[in-house]
């Protein structure tokens, strides 16, 4: 007869033993931190932030490692600018050889161009010839119709300015003073630094009272507008040259005002360009009529965006 072998018996281990070996797997997940297999993230020196799976792969001395839920804001130098935003800077830049194109071939063909001589013509300026008066005559005069108001060409009528609004000092003062206790219960605060600290901060706000100033001296002028009416300030806190190079967008719609058209922004106070420390610029925007200042609207300046609602309810 042949022999069935019997089947093993295998220990169990001791309760007292499993429970160690998960106090032993839990103390090396913590060990291992929260970033992951191995992974280290912290932040560089000159900004840039890194994660690698060694520490001899840190690509800098003198590094802090940081959680990955802990990293400041990356340096707004390293965000990503995608082409389509890039190509529309350039196209907003007057010194732009693409922008200079059609200018010159509209003043090449522009009816104010001097045209050439006809064959047989005198220079420039000749009077023409004509026949000597007999001697003794008496002097001749050229009959001259006076000029009747049918004749004379109608006066070109002069764009709207935002000077127009002849706001005072006062007014003005008001309108800064809204813009920033406004950032108390609706915050739309953009900041650019400036070497050690901000170069220049622009707050934006709405102003229900100067929107519907604003609309009613257009529509005085014959050029109603249609869409809701952000104010912004921009305050120098060193020397540093502000441009409102704003863009709005909400939903599908994203709108860039265009710099030379008082009904979509203008400066009230101040100027664009150079500031000087403690130099203020004020001026507004007039946006789309579709725009719902009561929704959250993305609002862009250089590389710089934050997302605010500027007429919240309540």
């Amino acid at each position: 007869m042949r022999r069935t072998p019997r089947a093993r018996v295998v220990a169990k281990p001791k309760r007292a033993a499993a429970r160690c070996a998960a106090a032993a797997a839990l103390a090396a997940a913590a060990a291992a931190g929260p970033a992951g297999a191995g992974s280290i993230s912290g932040v560089c020196p000159d900004g840039s932030i890194f994660i690698v799976q060694t520490a001899a792969a840190i690509p800098c001395s003198e590094s802090k490692q940081v959680e990955p839920g802990q990293i400041p804001p990356i340096k707004p130098e390293y965000l990503p600018r995608p082409y389509a935003w890039q190509v529309f800077q350039k196209r907003q830049d007057p010194n732009n050889p693409y922008n200079l194109v059609e200018a010159g071939r509209a003043a090449a063909t522009s009816s104010r161009a001097p045209q050439p001589a006809p064959p047989g013509a005198g220079p420039v300026g000749s009077a023409p010839p004509s026949a000597a008066p007999p001697a003794g005559a008496p002097p001749q005069l050229a009959a001259v119709s006076p000029a009747t108001p049918e004749a004379a060409a109608p006066a070109a009528a002069r764009p709207f300015a935002p000077a127009d609004l002849g706001l005072s000092n006062d007014e003005i003062r008001d309108l800064v003073a809204i813009v920033e206790l406004s950032q108390e219960r609706a915050p739309a605060l953009l900041a650019e630094p400036n070497g050690a600290g901000p170069g220049v901060v622009v707050r934006l706000a709405r102003s229900a009272a100067f929107e519907g100033r604003l609309h009613d001296a257009f529509s005085a002028a014959g050029q109603p507008l249609a869409g809701p009416v952000v104010l912004f300030a921009a305050e120098a806190r060193s020397a540093v040259e502000f441009y409102a190079n704003l863009t709005f967008a909400q939903g599908h719609i994203a709108f860039h005002p265009d710099p030379e058209d008082a009904r979509q922004i203008g400066v009230l106070r101040g100027r664009q360009g150079a500031l000087a420390a403690g130099e203020l610029a004020l001026g507004y925007v007039v946006l789309p009529a579709q725009t719902d200042l009561a929704q959250p609207v993305d609002i862009y300046w250089n590389d710089r965006r934050i997302t605010a609602v500027l007429a919240p309810a309540g």
